[in-house]
């Protein structure tokens, strides 16, 4: 396989775990998707401002939230996050320090 057919099939992957992510399962929070699999759609949105960087295109973290997610973060939380409890809250900044970086989170 050419390099440009599996950035294709890759760049097709990463739509469809997307569309996945937010139009079929709007309800799984992003706080119980960093607890079990270390990553969530933040971190999704941050790898796009990272790739976007790589490439010489600048791209603030607002701007790679509102491509992802297709709508404001602010919006996006609004109609779907939920309130959360201690303990997965406690779990999150462990699964985010070791996974992303305590100095990374906001």
């Amino acid at each position: 396989m050419d390099d440009k057919t599996m950035i294709e099939i890759e760049a097709a992957a990463f739509r469809t775990l997307r569309d996945h992510l937010m139009t079929k399962r709007p309800d799984v929070q992003n706080i119980d998707m960093m607890n079990l699999a270390g990553f969530c759609r933040n971190c999704l949105s941050r790898w796009v401002q990272e790739a976007a960087a790589e490439r010489g295109i600048e791209m603030t973290k607002d701007e790679a939230r509102e491509l992802y997610y297709g709508m404001p973060y602010e919006d996006w939380k609004t109609q779907n996050q939920t309130e959360t409890d201690a303990a997965k809250q406690a779990a999150f900044t462990k699964a985010f320090a070791e996974n992303v970086g305590p100095e990374e989170q906001k």
